[in-house]
């Protein structure tokens, strides 16, 4: 296994902008079904979602129920990041 800088391996997993949309999208809400985040996430392709929504479960990020996608535990631990995130932003408007 790979040695990686902490900072690093946060940084790889929100290295684009959906990824980090679709954690923000569930971070307040319960299990949203795929054609309600293709909604939310105006401008993502379905094809752009399904290999996001993907990869974020394979990663242990979300997990898919019958009622859709929702934060696992480890999910709600980046919480705080982008909170924090939307917080700075808010401050360089």
């Amino acid at each position: 296994m790979e040695h990686t800088c902490p900072v690093t391996a946060v940084a790889s997993l929100l290295s684009d902008a959906w990824t980090m949309r679709i954690i923000h999208t569930l971070m307040n809400t319960r299990a949203m079904r795929f054609c309600d985040l293709e909604r939310a996430l105006a401008g993502i392709s379905t094809r752009t979602l399904t290999i996001k929504l993907t990869t974020l479960v394979e990663k242990g990020i979300l997990f898919k129920t019958d009622d859709g996608y929702l934060l696992t535990p480890m999910g709600k631990k980046l919480k705080p990041v982008l909170k924090a995130m939307e917080t700075f932003g808010k401050v360089m408007e």
